[in-house]
């Protein structure tokens, strides 16, 4: 990772935005015998592991006024159905990280948020996926979210309008928590 963060950096003289957009889902109930406890640690080594390695590598190439942003998700603030425990988990640790990096690089200007997709039309979540119906019914707008709308947001975040958005995460569900 720290090779990746200097290389980009070099190239482009100077590290100003990190955006963290990678994750893994698995299933399943804490009393499920048949869990696997290697997709468990899999599942905290990508979407938590990943972010904060990162992080490390990017901040001390970041300048003032950078913009550290991470894709999490709704269900780190809840569970909406058996056995995602385990992956709300590793969202929510996102977003404690999200709060206290704030108040670690605030004195730099870098800010740092946490973008919460809901049910977005990806390879995580298919529209023909198993769970394509129950998703969609927890929609107040009855319909998967595009990842251009994601995306947006994470320009917005990246961009000097936001320059006072810091410690906080900012929901794109389509009112799946509404």
């Amino acid at each position: 990772m720290n090779a990746l963060v200097a290389a980009v950096a070099q190239r482009f003289g100077r590290l100003d935005i990190l955006v963290n957009n990678a994750g893994m889902f698995a299933m399943g109930q804490v009393h499920d015998r048949a869990n696997n406890l290697a997709d468990l640690d899999r599942m905290f080594a990508v979407n938590v592991g990943g972010v904060v390695a990162a992080v490390r590598a990017a901040v001390p190439l970041m300048t003032d006024g950078g913009r550290i942003i991470s894709i999490g998700s709704v269900v780190g603030d809840a569970t909406p159905f058996p056995g995602a425990a385990d992956y709300s988990a590793t969202k929510a640790a996102l977003l404690g990280y999200t709060r206290g990096w704030a108040r670690d690089l605030g004195p730099k200007g870098i800010t740092v948020n946490t973008v919460a997709p809901g049910p977005i039309e990806t390879d995580m979540a298919p529209a023909d996926g198993e769970l394509h119906d129950a998703l969609i019914a927890g929609t107040a707008l009855g319909r998967f979210g595009k990842p251009e709308e994601v995306a947006a947001l994470v320009t917005f975040l990246a961009g000097p309008a936001a320059g006072y958005i810091t410690g906080t995460t900012v929901t794109v569900d389509g009112g799946f928590n509404a």
